[in-house]
């Protein structure tokens, strides 16, 4: 390929010649480690904080990516300048930062501290009101779930490292994540890419101060449950009672700008569709189809179908997820094998931008296959690990999980990892959690009625730590192989980061569990993916006699609901090129998010989605370019004030005001009671 003025465009491998690679060793050094940490720290305050509100996390690769550039890049200008500096910041040191801060998120979600495991626990039980046993409660302790944590965490890890060649060289699998990730660091480490990120990072830190001050500022109004911004009825009271509002959380604003339209869009439907019509709906029918005198949190009740319609829902995706992607990794499987045999003999002529891309490629597998950790290592590895947590887990869960239900989830796990890491190399999508869901099931329903539901919520951890973790150190070992960095470093900073993503996540969360009413469906950390991993478990356990009168025929209407959409998705996307109407088919998953919590959280991010898109409008470019930094400092800002929110709540100190909103009619019985 040539520029405009007859010259060689180089390829990236090109441009990087001259960088000398470092030894495996020095690619993961003190200050990496201790940047990571710090950054891993700020993450899992960000994941727990939208785990506990609504479950809706978006990719913070770029905001890791972006921190962990500007932290190294400010460190190493400075000791630079006293002519302290022995190492260069490296793009491979720079690939470490992000791996172990993603491997610490990761471990974040799938740790389930705001979903299987706070399930476990008597709060969410008693909102549960079926199967609120002692067997099927545990009570929850940082003692144990360390315990559980660091003996499930780090199996996925060697469950699928023997394919990694395999994977990346032979099938060259895209995982547009890490490739993603790789470009970006790439980038920062060229003059003009550097320039841009130091623009970006102060994009950040500008929306960040932003979100941190507004959120501190609101806080002064919010003296009571139901005080300040965040019940504001934008609406109208009306529209407030069926969770209609805009509560003013830059942390949703952002997490909307970084999602896809139809994501928020799907958001908001469902919220629509549940709150504005299924729950009045079904209200109308109090006395004939649920007893009058339920308390309203009560899965007999209203709350059975708020909880169950969305667990169908999410089961209808999750399920037809699952067999599609297996079908259809098997399918491209065949057909990749097809095209590489004909193109054994089959000779073509290269352009120069094959020739740029040969290139590339032969610097990187050569650099790829350096440093392999042996196959023995990672069966070894993984058989121990397994016979850790065959002891262990039923230890820690008191019996009611047994030995040979751990063992075989470990048998069927790594078949399932392989799938998702397939699919993920093909597609981005991790089925983790869908996969989760259907070991509750399996386990629950197995173990039954003596301790069924707490069986059936460990053996959700157990599945979606193994699955999940192994796609992500496959998207780590692309990022890997496009940056120049050792598969050893790869897999060790994984190690890193798991790790402390192990000793952060829980004791995050127990800070938020301890500080705020955590599980309360009408308070700020309602965490509802507890209860309907809970409610996943109690149907595995008492079948569907369980479900209030004509909560079967609906659920089964959302169960296939959900499989349609997604099979009329995917039949638009094979046949339909040219207008892509497949992209305004709602996401079912998304639909059911809102089920139980409202829509509050959708019309934030439907605000992010509208400034977005006026941004896009105004200059594409820009937005393009800042957009994601901005919305990870307005998330970032938001959730860090969380911390102080919660050192202060903890010390008994409560905001001097109360913003309220009354009706008129509300308003002069307070009059009236004053006057008195």
């Amino acid at each position: 390929m040539e520029d405009e003025g007859g010259g060689h465009n180089p390829s990236i491998e090109e441009v990087f010649k001259d960088a000398q690679v470092p030894s495996w060793k020095n690619q993961i050094t003190i200050r990496a480690i201790m940047t990571s940490a710090i950054l891993c720290f700020v993450f899992n305050i960000i994941v727990c904080k939208l785990n506990l509100s609504t479950g809706v996390i978006p990719s913070l690769n770029v905001a890791a990516g972006l921190l962990g550039f500007a932290f190294l890049k400010f460190y190493t200008s400075l000791i630079q300048k006293f002519g302290l500096l022995k190492q260069p910041f490296t793009r491979q040191e720079n690939t470490v930062i992000q791996t172990c801060v993603t491997a610490s998120s990761g471990i974040a979600f799938s740790s389930g501290t705001a979903s299987y495991i706070l399930g476990m626990s008597s709060k969410i039980a008693a909102q549960a009101d079926a199967g609120n046993t002692p067997q099927n409660v545990k009570q929850l302790s940082l003692g144990w779930m360390y315990a559980f944590l660091f003996a499930v965490s780090f199996i996925g890890l060697f469950s699928i490292m023997p394919l990694r060649k395999i994977m990346i060289l032979n099938y060259k699998l895209t995982y547009p994540s890490g490739t993603a990730t790789a470009y970006l660091i790439n980038s920062f480490h060229t003059p003009k890419g550097a320039n841009l990120a130091k623009k970006q990072v102060g994009a950040l830190f500008k929306s960040f101060s932003f979100s941190f001050i507004f959120a501190f500022f609101q806080w002064f109004f919010a003296a009571a449950d139901g005080c300040g911004f965040s019940s504001f009825p934008t609406f109208g009271l009306k529209a407030f009672s069926q969770r209609f509002y805009f509560d003013f959380s830059s942390t949703y604003v952002g997490v909307g700008m970084i999602c896809p339209y139809m994501v928020n869009v799907s958001l908001l439907l469902g919220a629509i569709l549940s709150w504005g019509i299924m729950w009045p709906l079904i209200e109308n029918q109090k006395g004939n189809w649920y007893s009058a005198d339920l308390p309203g949190n009560s899965l007999h009740g209203i709350q059975g179908y708020k909880v169950f319609l969305a667990v169908a829902t999410m089961l209808g995706d999750g399920f037809f997820r699952v067999f599609h992607m297996i079908l259809f990794s098997l399918i491209t499987y065949l057909k990749l094998r097809k095209q590489r045999s004909e193109l054994e003999n089959t000779k073509r002529d290269e352009s120069s931008d094959e020739q740029n891309q040969s290139y590339d490629m032969k610097i990187r597998r050569d650099y790829f296959v350096k440093d392999q950790l042996p196959n023995k290592f990672a069966m070894g590895g993984y058989l121990l690990l397994a016979i850790i947590a065959i002891v262990v887990v039923p230890f820690i869960f008191e019996g009611r999980i047994k030995w040979y239900h751990i063992l075989i989830c470990y048998l069927i796990a790594p078949i399932l990892a392989f799938c998702n890491a397939y699919g993920c190399g093909l597609t981005d999508w991790s089925l983790a959690s869908n996969y989760g869901k259907i070991a509750i099931l399996v386990i629950s329903a197995w173990v039954g009625q003596n301790g069924g539901v707490i069986a059936g919520l460990a053996a959700c951890g157990v599945m979606m730590n193994i699955v999940s973790t192994a796609s992500d150190l496959m998207q780590d070992f692309k990022t890997g192989y496009l940056t120049l960095s050792s598969p050893r470093t790869m897999f060790v900073s994984q190690v890193i980061g798991t790790s402390m993503g192990c000793i952060f996540s829980p004791a995050v969360f127990w800070f938020f569990y301890k500080a705020y009413s955590v599980g309360d469906p009408d308070g700020s950390y309602p965490a509802p993916y507890a209860l309907l991993y809970r409610g996943i478990s109690l149907l595995g356990v008492e079948g569907f006699s369980s479900l209030p009168k004509n909560c079967f025929n609906l659920a089964i209407v959302c169960f296939c609901g959900a499989v349609l959409l997604d099979l009329l998705t995917e039949i638009l996307k094979s046949y339909e090129k040219k207008y892509r109407i497949y992209r305004f088919i709602p996401s079912p998953m998304c639909m059911a998010i809102p089920f139980y919590i409202g829509g509050y959280f959708a019309i934030d991010m439907c605000v992010g989605s509208l400034i977005l898109f006026a941004w896009e409008l105004s200059n594409k470019k820009k937005a393009d370019q800042y957009a994601p930094a901005v919305a990870s400092g307005l998330i970032c800002g938001d959730s860090l004030w969380g911390v102080p929110a919660a050192i202060l709540a903890l010390a008994g100190v409560k905001a001097p005001l109360c913003m309220k909103f009354l009706s008129a009619s509300q308003n002069s019985k307070v009059d009236k009671l004053l006057g008195n």
